[in-house]
């Protein structure tokens, strides 16, 4: 990890096409300003970590689908 120390006003250059910006200190607590293109998408790390979650639980679910399909396919044909 690359710690680097600014002061308000002071930005962080990553690669040639994003920038941070440090805007306001107030205490423990830092306002960063990012400029960035539109196909970057940027989430604070607990959004980023519930979309995460979300995507798994959707993926557990379409793999618990598929088994129920599959069950339901296997007694048909042991029907016929």
């Amino acid at each position: 990890m690359l710690i680097l120390s600014r002061n308000k006003g002071q930005k962080i250059m990553i690669n040639d096409n994003i920038v941070l910006s440090v805007i306001e200190i107030n205490g423990d607590q830092v306002r960063i300003g990012i400029e960035a293109p539109s196909n970057v998408t940027i989430y604070r790390e607990e959004i980023y970590e519930a979309i995460k979650q979300q995507n798994q639980h959707a993926l557990d679910f379409n793999e618990d689908i598929q088994d129920i399909l599959h069950q339901v396919t296997a007694q048909k044909k042991n029907k016929i």
